[in-house]
């Protein structure tokens, strides 16, 4: 489990370089420029995007937010750390998400995504012209998927 992303453990650089560089990799140019990975990881931390990842347990745990997903989510860092990612769906919505992060396995990304999310708090917004792609280690290991999106509306 990671921490919560601050000054003092740089903003989880190491995980913020792992979701760049698979973003890079795939799509061709990076998600954001910085000067160095401690930049790059602050930067996209208060940066007006949402930026989620989850891990590769059978049921996929969040294991990042910046601060806009937290926000717009309506969770805490603890919250999010503990969530399934098919949690952000609704119910009747979850077995269409499934196969979206199957076709995203399948094929590395997937660009102009767009679908309908939940809060904590039970808000509905719909999300438009996101990203969704795999993370990769320097090795190639499969280390889960992230997202990216800016645009959405409160339905």
């Amino acid at each position: 489990m990671l921490p919560y992303p601050c000054a003092e453990n740089h903003y989880l650089a190491n995980h913020i370089a792992l979701v760049n560089r698979s973003f890079a990799h795939l799509l061709g140019y990076p998600l954001w420029l910085a000067k160095d990975a401690n930049e790059l990881a602050k930067n996209l931390f208060y940066a007006p995007l949402v930026l989620l990842s989850h891990n590769t347990t059978a049921d996929p745990l969040f294991t990042y937010a910046n601060a806009q997903g937290l926000q717009l989510f309506e969770l805490n860092w603890q919250e999010l750390i503990k969530l399934p990612s098919r949690a952000s769906t609704e119910l009747a919505n979850q077995t269409a998400r499934a196969k979206l992060m199957e076709n995203v396995t399948q094929h590395g990304f997937i660009t102009n995504y767009h679908g309908i999310r939940i809060s904590k708090t039970g808000k509905r917004f719909k999300i438009t012209n996101a990203i969704i792609w795999n993370l990769r280690d320097e090795t190639g290991v499969y280390q889960g998927q992230a997202a990216c999106f800016s645009d959405w509306t409160f339905l």
